[in-house]
């Protein structure tokens, strides 16, 4: 019993030991990799900087694509309802006529 009570701390401290030194390494190889990846997201970063010039572009051009659209929508709109006004207010100065 005394041998247990003298021999099992030093088992513990020496298991405790190699866990705080694995617990280091890991966080090391940790730092590292996550410097690895900030290179990687600074890489990628910057290309994405170089495509903004593009999608302004891209933009631009699809305002003023759907801006012509609209007017040509409304232009086609405008006249049907013109062509059926027309139509209506005829019909109703024929119903006039034949009233008098």
């Amino acid at each position: 019993m005394v041998f247990l009570q003298e021999f099992l701390p030093i088992v513990i401290y020496f298991l405790l030991i190699i866990l705080l030194v694995v617990g280091i390494i890991l966080g090391v190889k940790a730092i590292t990799a996550l410097g690895k990846v900030e290179k990687v997201v600074d890489d990628v970063n910057k290309k994405v900087e170089s495509l903004n010039s593009f999608f302004g572009i891209i933009d631009f051009t699809t305002d003023k694509i759907v801006a012509l659209s609209d007017h040509l929508i409304d232009f086609i709109s405008m006249a049907f309802s013109k062509l059926f006004n027309k139509r209506k207010k005829s019909k109703k100065m024929k119903v006039q006529e034949e009233d008098i």
